[in-house]
């Protein structure tokens, strides 16, 4: 396999990438041994998408994916060539743009989850820092069933830079930090246009990350837990803006 190429696997990652880019889908396994509605109704949706579909050995699925959990379902596909840039992506944007930066976030069930929350919300894309980040792989794709197929995700050399850029946008930066002064849910100014930055769970963002922001706010913690898994935190911020932007501030 090229390092163009990678796998993914389980039934709602391999769909969403068909639905999403079925070119780029090159070879799809089927564990030999499925002959339930399930597995009848994703081969006619293979087969539908125009990919071509094997059926093969469960030990064959077994070494493809290593040690995930695939279901019986396993894809070969090609990265995209021809995806947009962040800036171009940024462009493109019809309304005010919801982003979500994820400082620190280096497992990959982490990433997957915060993918899915992102896709949820209706985020316009992810970025992260490609020297503090955990990368888009199988177990990625996996957890986000399907969002990682879908939402944008972006690997940025300086995130500093990029914060910087996104301002000059008139995107404003919001951090979550648990020492903030102001509740996430009682700050008035909030806009419409949004990158929402978290950080990894203890230690949170990084000092030049922080400095970037052009405000801090806490999510309120009413039981004995310090700090909250990054994908769930991710969820309250992506949609409190949500939340404004459809019903306005209580």
């Amino acid at each position: 396999m090229s390092g163009a190429e990678r796998i993914v696997f389980g039934f709602h990652a391999v769909l969403a990438r068909l639905r999403a880019d079925p070119k780029s889908v090159l070879e799809v396994f089927l564990d030999e041994s499925r002959r339930d509605a399930r597995a009848r109704d994703f081969a006619a949706q293979v087969e539908r998408a125009g990919a071509r579909l094997m059926r093969v050995p469960a030990a064959r699925l077994d070494g493809l994916a290593g040690e995930g959990r695939h279901q019986g379902v396993v894809a070969r596909i090609e990265g995209r060539s021809s995806r947009k840039t962040l800036e171009e992506l940024l462009e493109s944007i019809d309304g005010p743009p919801l982003l979500l930066v994820l400082d620190g976030i280096t497992d990959p069930h982490n990433l997957g989850a915060c993918l899915r929350v992102a896709n949820a919300a209706g985020a316009h894309a992810v970025i992260a820092p490609k020297d503090h980040a955990a990368g888009i792989n199988p177990t990625v794709s996996k957890v986000a069933s399907g969002a990682a197929e879908i939402t944008p995700y972006y690997m940025v050399t300086n995130l500093a830079r990029t914060l910087a850029g996104l301002k000059e946008r008139n995107i404003w930066i919001v951090g979550t930090d648990s020492s903030a002064a102001e509740s996430l849910f009682s700050v008035r100014e909030l806009p419409d246009s949004i990158a929402w930055v978290l950080g990894a769970e203890g230690s949170g963002m990084r000092r030049l990350t922080r400095e970037s922001c052009d405000l801090l706010v806490r999510i309120p913690m009413a039981g004995a837990v310090e700090s909250l898994n990054a994908s769930v935190a991710a969820g309250i911020c992506l949609f409190e803006s949500v939340r404004r932007r459809n019903r306005g501030p209580l």
